[in-house]
């Protein structure tokens, strides 16, 4: 693959990954346009892992919180705020865990990630995302995120194994039907992608595996990974910021477009 298409896999994949309007539809959208290659699903496992280290440093303190508290987990204590997190992230993992592990043996996972899917899905859930920043309640912080809360949005994240659907999108969606204000939203909602990003880097990259993996393929994912990790670190910083002034109906609006924009490339 040329520098500058790999450019645009990783710049697309890096601000996507963590705004509400999926980044598996953009991907979809580049393979279709571009036509499919042999090392798409290298790349994609790439980009995804790239994208992650941006959010894990851009959390770093929550992140490190996280990890304190998971010895005290272990050790069955829930009383600090560090194990609450830990325990948190553990529980709003697990359904998408358990699901995607159905998807993949069944091989429906496959089959779910093509343009008809995911742009229903692009409109269906951003018409969801309105709804709920237009009419759910802002009374809750991410400090009063709990158990109870993780399981929802654990259970709403595992719906987002559907292409489309887009997981911050619906993790950020559930955030506010349970009252979270917009920015406490996305900051759990950032935090709950962490060991689900890498649980499905780790899946995908065992499939990659299992096929030959020569060094142009090796330099095109590094070059790939660290392309989006720099504009995913970039486009977190900046809707973090913005979250604080600007609602998220621009992210709904675009979603539609871009869902109308592959009906007609499926359809047509």
């Amino acid at each position: 693959m040329t520098l500058f298409n790999l450019m645009i896999l990783a710049i697309v994949q890096g601000i996507t990954e963590f705004l509400p309007i999926s980044s598996s539809a953009h991907l979809v959208l580049l393979h279709e346009i571009g036509g499919p290659t042999a090392e798409a699903l290298a790349l994609d496992v790439a980009v995804h892992l790239g994208s992650i280290v941006a959010v894990v440093l851009y959390f770093r303190h929550d992140v490190a919180r996280a990890l304190a508290g998971l010895g005290q987990v272990i050790r069955g204590s829930l009383e600090s705020s560090e194990a609450k997190l830990a325990a948190g992230l553990a529980i709003a993992t697990i359904p998408a865990v358990l699901v995607g592990a159905i998807l993949a043996l069944s091989g429906w996972i496959h089959l779910l990630r093509n343009a008809t899917v995911i742009g229903w899905m692009m409109i269906l859930f951003g018409v969801f995302l309105y709804a709920a920043h237009r009419f759910a309640p802002e009374t809750r912080r991410a400090e009063e995120w709990g158990l109870r809360d993780a399981l929802v949005m654990g259970l709403w994240q595992a719906v987002a194994l559907v292409p489309g659907v887009s997981r911050s999108g619906i993790t950020l969606t559930s955030a506010r039907l349970l009252g979270f204000d917009r920015h406490s939203a996305a900051r759990v909602a950032m935090l709950m992608s962490i060991p689900i990003t890498l649980a499905t880097g780790a899946l995908l990259g065992r499939e990659v595996m299992q096929s030959p993996v020569g060094a142009d393929l090796v330099r095109d994912a590094t070059i790939a990974a660290v392309l989006a990790f720099a504009a995913a670190y970039l486009a977190l910083a900046t809707m973090m910021k913005l979250l604080r002034y600007v609602s998220f109906t621009p992210y709904v609006i675009y979603r539609v477009i871009l869902g109308v924009v592959l009906l007609a490339l499926a359809y047509s």
